[in-house]
């Protein structure tokens, strides 16, 4: 019956859509009203990578970038591009996509521990939420799925745009379109709806590629239509409800699934990579591919067809290219696949370019942002030959010398320090631990877990060195001071044990540990790690080109975050949102004429109190990085330290968060209300801002002093 039925949804929409892309298209586009100086913005390209790196992980082979030269040379020359960009806390996919989007941290979009975060239950057990669902989803504790800190959905990033009249199309980015089936269906169409009865007719079949068609039809797509978008004037459009959204947000419609985008943006078919290929599953049926893996000539194709059939603002995400997309297992720097891989990427930037300046969608009337979602650490051994660069020598790596060492930590604890305490935890390279029962800090189950997980050792099995496994911890206040902590308690972990980079954390079945190897061993699918908060994963970059950026090719002069991303390209389209970022604008990249007049007049205080800012308040800045290691220090000492550091940083927090909300909203109101930064106001806060850095650094060194 489902199938019928889109059988005659798809015959109307041909015939619809025809009518459609002649002149509705045009129409569309007249009505998105961005306010760029000049109205030189007609369309917004953001691309988000997952783990596509600008620095060089071997220094004898090129980076990512330098592999891709399309990508690289277009945002080179014709804009800016930093190495100096950093993730949130703790870095990892699901987290860093939203921040990204939204400008705000974990603590206000409801995810800070990613891809799934756990949740104390009444009882005290331990749930588990994935960390990807649609926007309006509720999360495993009943709350909503992106929880601000009003205890409702966070605002959602598409609502300027559609609110001045523009299309935002999203491919495979992470929850501004289904994530999950049925789970998103349910929530969208309503438990019983008849699409939501199809899906789980669909899913229980014992047929593997019926069970596969929800997903072909259903993730990973979408449209959001501006209020009266002709593309959503069809019967493939549904109401597109935001019910918690500041200001009201009724009327508007979007298009959810390949099953209802296509046949309104390719009315005369399938839509094709950018190589000719249909975009199908793994069983050949069009629709959404790889179970949110896409090529980049996958995700880029998507994105052009939409941004021909009218739709203005796009969002992609494209998978990482170190792991094989065609086989099993994982490659390190330099190994033939990794290159092959990223010159298939190379020339889909290649294609996509050609395509976008054939259809007039150039740097002078569109703006690009282009950023991986956090940077991996590579986990293996030196490559032979010595000299390989991977171009013109391959590198190859000898068994045992790749892949991230996995820790069974429950195992390891009871072998290592007869600690049977029972946890949960999502499992990372920075696991957030869970204890059963949800103990307070000062309990003697958590103070005696905090020592034991800081013993802990093993012995690498690549190196033969005995490693220490905890680097670093973080305590619940320490967490609510990195933005991990939101406003559903029950989303709070126990405690955060930031790991060796090398090393891979979870918990499994089983006593203690015959020997070493049953609990400490080589994955050899997997070699590339993060959700940690060491610089080679936290530092990342990100980069802007299009009218009103300058061009000033590669620049790490200035500190940026993820929340950065937001508010400058907010700013540089003209728009505001409803609330106020963690971000800041980038004033430094936009180009004077560009700059909202609010900054325009005085941009040298706003600049150096937004510089400050960041030190303060991004969760590895200054303040967040020296916190850690106090942090660290006073979880593994003495009850005595310990009780002390909860005084002193329950204060120091108070006082950051007062300091940063005052801040902020100066940075705010300059970049969105036309009110700029006041001089004197500038250096008070300025001042306070650095003193308050200095102090917790002190605290730092002492707490680095009894770690040592």
């Amino acid at each position: 019956m489902r199938r019928t039925r889109s059988k005659i949804r798809m015959a109307v929409g041909l015939a619809f859509g025809v009518a459609l892309l002649t002149t509705g298209s045009q129409s569309a586009s007249a009505a998105c009203r961005l306010n760029s100086p000049g109205g030189q913005i007609k369309h917004v390209v953001n691309i988000v990578f997952d783990n596509v790196h600008l620095r060089r992980d071997n220094p004898n082979v090129p980076s990512d970038l330098e592999q891709m030269p399309n990508l690289l040379n277009f945002l080179q020359n014709n804009g800016t591009i930093s190495g100096n960009h950093h993730t949130p806390l703790i870095s990892h996919t699901a987290h860093d996509i939203v921040t990204a989007l939204t400008g705000v941290y974990g603590d206000r979009n409801g995810i800070p521990v990613s891809n799934s975060y756990g949740f104390f239950k009444a009882d005290g057990s331990v749930g588990f939420s994935s960390s990807f669902l649609y926007w309006t989803a509720a999360g495993g504790d009943g709350k909503p799925q992106m929880l601000d800190e009003r205890g409702k959905t966070a605002p959602a990033p598409w609502v300027p745009f559609t609110r001045a009249g523009c299309d935002v199309g999203a491919f495979s980015v992470a929850n501004i379109e289904f994530e999950r089936v049925p789970d998103d269906v349910t929530t969208f169409y309503g438990a019983g709806s008849p699409t939501d009865v199809a899906v789980r007719q669909q899913l229980a079949s014992t047929s593997a590629t019926v069970r596969q068609q929800p997903t072909t039809d259903y993730l990973g797509i979408a449209v959001h239509c501006g209020l009266n978008s002709p593309l959503c004037n069809n019967g493939f459009a549904a109401n597109d409800p935001l019910p918690d959204e500041p200001g009201g947000y009724a009327g508007f419609k979007g298009l959810f699934g390949n099953i209802n985008v296509q046949p309104v943006i390719s009315p005369s078919g399938a839509i094709k990579d950018l190589d000719g290929n249909v975009i199908a599953d793994q069983f050949g049926r069009p629709g959404f591919p790889n179970a949110f893996s896409p090529l980049a000539t996958q995700s880029l194709g998507y994105a052009a067809t939409m941004l021909e059939a009218g739709v203005q603002v796009i969002y992609v995400y494209i998978a990482d290219a170190h792991d094989n997309r065609f086989g099993s297992g994982t490659f390190g720097p330099g190994e033939a696949g990794y290159v092959t891989q990223l010159k298939a990427y190379d020339t889909a930037f290649g294609k996509f370019f050609a395509r976008l300046a054939a259809d007039g969608i150039t740097k002078e009337n569109t703006l690009f942002t282009v950023t991986p979602d956090e940077n991996d650490h590579f986990v293996g051994g030196a490559p032979t030959p010595a000299n390989c660069d991977g171009v013109n020598i391959p590198c190859t790596y000898a068994a045992g010398q790749k892949g991230e060492i996995n820790v069974t930590l429950n195992r390891l604890l009871l072998t290592q320090r007869a600690n049977a305490t029972t946890f949960s935890v999502h499992s990372d390279d920075a696991p957030t631990i869970y204890i059963n029962g949800n103990p307070a800090p000062a309990d003697t189950v958590v103070r005696t877990m905090e020592h034991d997980l800081d013993a802990l050792v093993a012995t690498n099995p690549m190196t033969g060195a005995i490693d220490k496994l905890s680097s670093l911890q973080a305590d619940q206040a320490e967490m609510k001071l990195l933005h991990m902590v939101t406003s559903s308690a029950a989303r709070t972990p126990t405690l955060t044990m930031f790991g060796n980079e090398n090393y891979f954390f979870a918990t499994g079945s089983g006593g203690a540990c015959a020997t070493q190897s049953d609990c400490v061993f080589v994955g050899p699918n997997f070699a590339w790690n993060h959700g940690d908060y060491q610089k080679d994963i936290t530092r990342t970059w990100v980069a802007m080109v299009g009218p009103g950026v300058r061009q000033l090719g590669r620049h790490d002069s200035d500190f940026t975050d993820h929340a950065d991303i937001r508010p400058t390209l907010i700013a540089l389209v003209g728009l505001t949102d409803d609330y106020v970022s963690e971000g800041r604008v980038i004033a430094e990249w936009i180009q004077d004429r560009a700059l909202p007049q609010g900054i325009r007049g005085r941009t040298e205080a706003f600049t150096e109190l937004a510089e400050v800012y960041k030190q303060l308040n991004a969760p590895v800045g200054q303040l967040g990085r020296a916190s850690l290691v106090w942090s660290n220090g006073a979880v593994t000492g003495t009850d005595k330290s310990y009780a002390r550091y909860l005084k002193r940083i329950a204060d120091v927090t108070a006082r950051r968060d007062s300091l940063a909300a005052a801040i902020k909203t100066a940075l705010n109101d300059a970049a969105f209300r036309n009110r700029p930064v006041d001089l004197g106001t500038a250096i008070d806060l300025g001042v306070r801002a650095r003193i308050l850095i200095e102090e917790v650094k002190a605290e730092a060194t002492i707490g680095r002093a009894f770690t040592n």
